[in-house]
């Protein structure tokens, strides 16, 4: 990515505006002159460009209120991509204009688009812009520096070495990497080493005790029908996220994910772009090819240059032999009333420590509910008649059976009808779980403190975590025989 031009602009609701800084770049001119042909428009004066960028950007402080080259209905901005239609002299549209503003100071470039005149790309495939945007904000950060002033000394001593920093950043129009405060305040000569350069994920410098925070989540999803025409289905989606605040350019992070000895190796493995290196073996296990027991089933070690903000280091699939918990629903009914029967059975191989776990039961398509008898071997039940659900709080330990059960009857006589879903008709019914289990995983994957290994002057805190959610978690009643065929597409309400 190449930039003509680059424009610092300050400026208070339109008055007083003024370019406290321009460059423009010879060479990538012509370059941009040899591409666009007959159809290739200058950069405009610096004055001009000044005001058509601040008219486009509504900050012109002009009293007409509505701008026709602006406001009109047929004229269909793209932002950042900005719009600048050049009158007189050498008419025409300057494009992409990118602008980021901060306060009372507006930067803007102009980069080299590499298409046959004519052309506009869709902005998605120019990677000139996204580049462009993110050299915009590191020169930003750059001028704006924590506890400098914008009007005051600070910002004019960092206009003053701009110059000498964009010889450094961006020779001959093209930038190398992103102009960081501190480390670019005073600009000097390259050593035998070289620059170490900033990666794209990495925006800033981070100064302060070092804190390293992995935690591993997994959601798992089952749909349970308790019928042999029709098989129970279930899978694990984990993810990896991490904060790490650690000092340095570009500190180096090692996490290392382990499993159980009878774990199932891990699938569908993506990993973060800021990951460094990477066993191949890692990437070639797929949850849509058929294991054969040969797979890489770890340890999984993912070396990393970590962006400041959170992130998520990687995400996996992983085949479990059982969903977590089993559940048994069979409905019958007799005139106006319904016979429940529920049978809910914890997996041995889950920790039997929940943080919650909830087991809702809504009735469609009829009255709503009169007379409950139903009774709960644990926990609590709670009705709402209105709503005609049946909401069980089973607390945060199943009995030492790893086993609860409800019976009872519903009479629905209520003298309104209660909630209906086009779904959910005769004995089509089901029970949705909520849960949440920390310190587990069900594949069994964790993260050991002592595993993560951080390259840094400073020792840092580690901290791990790990947790079990669930999400799309349907047990159908087992007494109805033929369930709509598109059941399995449409989720309930």
């Amino acid at each position: 990515m190449s930039l003509r031009a680059l424009w610092i602009i300050s400026h208070e609701k339109g008055e007083h505006a003024s370019i406290r800084f321009s460059r423009r770049f010879a060479t990538v001119e012509l370059r941009a002159k040899r591409l666009s042909g007959s159809s290739y428009v200058a950069v405009p004066e610096d004055d001009c460009f000044l005001q058509l960028l601040l008219t486009e950007l509504g900050l012109s402080g002009s009293k007409q209120a509505f701008v026709a080259q602006r406001d009109d209905c047929l004229y269909r901005p793209r932002s950042p991509a900005l719009e600048l239609h050049i009158t007189a002299p050498g008419k025409g549209t300057l494009w992409p204009v990118l602008a980021i503003s901060q306060a009372h100071l507006t930067l803007a470039c102009l980069p080299l688009v590499d298409a046959s005149p004519g052309q506009r790309p869709p902005l998605s495939s120019l990677l000139s812009e996204s580049q462009g945007l993110s050299f915009l904000a590191g020169l930003q950060t750059f001028l704006l520096a924590p506890g400098s002033k914008q009007d005051g000394e600070g910002l004019v001593s960092r206009l003053a070495l701009l110059p000498s920093v964009l010889l450094q950043v961006c020779p001959l129009g093209t930038p190398l990497e992103l102009p960081l405060t501190g480390t670019l305040a005073m600009p000097s000569p390259l050593t035998s080493a070289g620059i170490q350069k900033q990666p794209a994920w990495r925006t800033g410098l981070y100064r302060g005790r070092a804190v390293v925070n992995v935690s591993v989540v997994e959601t798992v999803r089952s749909m349970q029908y308790g019928n042999r025409s029709r098989q129970d289905l279930w899978d694990v989606y984990g993810t990896v996220a991490c904060k790490c605040e650690v000092e340095g350019v570009l500190p180096n992070v090692t996490v290392t994910l382990s499993l159980p000895p009878n774990g199932s190796p891990l699938q569908d493995i993506l990993v973060h772009p800021c990951v460094t290196s990477l066993d191949s073996s890692v990437l070639t296990a797929s949850s849509v090819e058929h294991w054969d027991g040969s797979a890489f089933s770890g340890p999984y070690k993912f070396p990393f240059s970590p962006p400041l903000e959170p992130f998520i280091l990687c995400s996996y699939t992983s085949q479990v032999p059982v969903p977590p918990i089993l559940g048994s629903y069979q409905l019958k009914e007799e005139e106006s009333q319904l016979h429940v029967s529920v049978v809910l059975k914890l997996h041995e191989s889950v920790k039997n420590s929940f943080e919650y776990c909830e087991a809702h039961l809504p009735f469609y398509n009829r009255d709503q509910m009169g007379v409950v008898e139903v009774k709960v071997s644990s926990g609590q039940l709670d009705v709402s008649k209105e709503k005609n659900l049946l909401v069980w709080a089973l607390g945060q330990k199943f009995p030492k059976t790893r086993e609860v059960t409800m019976e009872g009857k519903i009479l629905f006589s209520g003298p309104e009808p209660g909630p209906s879903e086009p779904l959910c008709t005769g004995l089509t019914a089901y029970i949705k779980l909520y849960f949440k289990v920390p310190d587990t995983t069900l594949s069994g994957c964790s993260v050991d403190q002592h595993s993560v290994q951080v390259y840094s002057s400073a020792k840092p805190r580690i901290v791990t975590s790990r947790e079990l959610h669930s999400k799309d978690y349907w047990i159908w009643n087992s007494t109805v025989f033929s369930l709509p065929h598109n059941h399995k597409h449409k989720s309930p309400p």
